[in-house]
């Protein structure tokens, strides 16, 4: 896809943390994405913010925050956030609270939703440029970055922040998963710390699609 470009991504995931040496062994297959439910500390936000988040939206915290840092994307630019599950550690924990106590907690709930990753990023950092959120139809993640490019390609943005992320999934389920977050900046120019997207938009699969992200971006992910 001509006329896209990314920049380097800030990645997070329990084992590899944000560390760009562990995500070079990463690619190279020397190192692994751990199956737990560590999640990013999130120092710098409030503790009575943070108290009470998921696996998924401190990771979807950290990422944008680290992005933020990293390239100073100015505040009022659109995310698009992209999950396969959203909040399900949280979702099911509200499934058994009515299956065991017939009631749930309003405060639990609101926090369930799909969007309510994003959502927190945008609170604590005060972005306010809106958010979409995406889910990939058929697990297919390169509809999902093609929906989350349309306003760059289609000239309505200049640049988006997209976002993606996933927790571990509850034991229960029996499904593999992997707990991942990264954040890019996409834009339509070119620049010194951007890459064009090119035929990588194509990539069905999340991993081989960061995997080739990778790889053009280089030494120093």
């Amino acid at each position: 896809m001509s006329g896209i470009f990314v920049s380097k991504p800030v990645m997070w995931a329990p084992g590899l943390e944000d560390k760009p040496e562990k995500w070079e062994k990463w690619l190279k297959g020397e190192d692994m994405i751990e199956k737990s439910t560590s999640a990013p500390k999130l120092e710098y936000t409030d503790p009575l913010f943070r108290r009470r988040l998921s696996q998924i939206s401190k990771m979807t915290v950290h990422v944008v925050h680290e992005l933020l840092e990293k390239y100073a994307f100015d505040k009022d630019t659109k995310l698009v956030f992209v999950s396969l599950r959203g909040e399900i550690a949280r979702e099911f924990s509200i499934n058994k609270g009515i299956i065991n106590e017939n009631m749930i907690l309003p405060a639990g709930f609101s926090l369930s939703v799909f969007n309510t990753p994003i959502a927190l990023a945008a609170i604590a950092f005060g972005l306010t440029g809106g958010y979409s959120a995406v889910y990939p139809s058929k697990s297919d993640f390169s509809s999902a970055l093609k929906n989350a490019f349309a306003p760059v390609l289609c000239g309505d943005e200049e640049k988006i922040v997209l976002v993606y992320a996933d927790e571990l999934v509850p034991e229960c389920y029996g499904v593999d998963s992997t707990p991942l977050a990264f954040a890019a900046l996409v834009s339509s120019e070119k620049n010194e710390n951007n890459f064009e997207l090119a035929d990588i938009i194509e990539e069905r699969s999340l991993f081989d699609f960061l995997k080739a992200l990778l790889k053009r971006c280089g030494s120093d992910v």
